[in-house]
């Protein structure tokens, strides 16, 4: 699928094949997730098309499912590829509010294998030392490793070491021409220092060798350096995202 042809909805269910969680249910073309409640990818209502009720009911039973399992019901409305498109504006009259906006990003699946770069199929103690220690830790790292674990193979999990033991990952999961590229993290006294790039370039490479022509990936609009890192390598916005929730 060529990128100019490729829509918001393509991508969402694409990026929704990578990032799974634990629970997966639907209401009609709405896509319900839940997992621990931290993540919001998996703990979130996607409304990718009719939900075979009335819209008001819709969100309602929506409300329920989440308050079955202990948790908020959270919208997550992406441009273009959210149903009805006036869902946000029913949603606000409810008192919800979105937060957290998200760029997701798109560009070629082109890069080179690096020796420093070491790669594996599975997220071993190396890479969840360096995704606990650079992020949260406790229940919020464990509901994201546990959805990488799921994560479909063709997959890849790499690491750089630094001063006898690990300091920076990634991540990337390949399906058909696409790869997703997550969990990029880099402990605090290492960045800056250009190993995020390497390791984007050694995963790419990887995911080209497993059949992908084309790379997505997410990163909130607040985060400015990752942002410029991701268009010096060619990578640009496809399309924005939000999550709604209530206060």
């Amino acid at each position: 699928m060529s990128l100019a042809l490729v829509s918001a909805f393509d991508l969402e269910l694409i990026s929704g094949g990578a990032w799974r969680a634990a629970e997966e249910d639907a209401l009609g073309a709405w896509r319900l997730n839940a997992a621990r409640g931290f993540s919001g990818r998996i703990n979130s209502c996607w409304p990718l098309g009719e939900p075979h009720l009335d819209v008001d009911d819709a969100i309602a039973a929506v409300e329920r499912w989440y308050g079955a399992r202990g948790l908020p019901a959270v919208f997550k409305l992406a441009d273009g590829a959210t149903w009805p498109e006036d869902l946000g504006f029913r949603l606000a009259a409810l008192g919800y509010k979105p937060d957290t906006e998200t760029l997701l990003m798109t560009g070629a699946a082109a890069g080179e294998p690096d020796g420093e770069v070491a790669l594996r199929e599975e997220p071993d103690a190396s890479f969840e030392a360096v995704f606990v220690g650079a992020g949260s830790g406790g229940d919020d790292a464990r509901e994201r490793l546990e959805a990488l674990a799921r994560t479909p193979p063709p997959r890849a999990f790499a690491r750089i070491f630094r001063d006898g033991g690990p300091v920076a990952i990634g991540a990337c999961a390949t399906e058909a021409v696409w790869t997703g590229v997550f969990a990029m993290r880099t402990l605090p006294d290492y960045r800056r220092r250009g190993l995020a790039r390497r390791l984007l370039v050694a995963l790419l490479a990887a995911a080209r060798e497993a059949g992908a022509w084309h790379a997505w990936l997410q990163v909130e609009a607040a985060n400015l350096g990752a942002i410029r890192l991701y268009e010096g390598m060619g990578f640009a916005p496809a399309y924005r995202y939000r999550y709604w929730r209530r206060p």
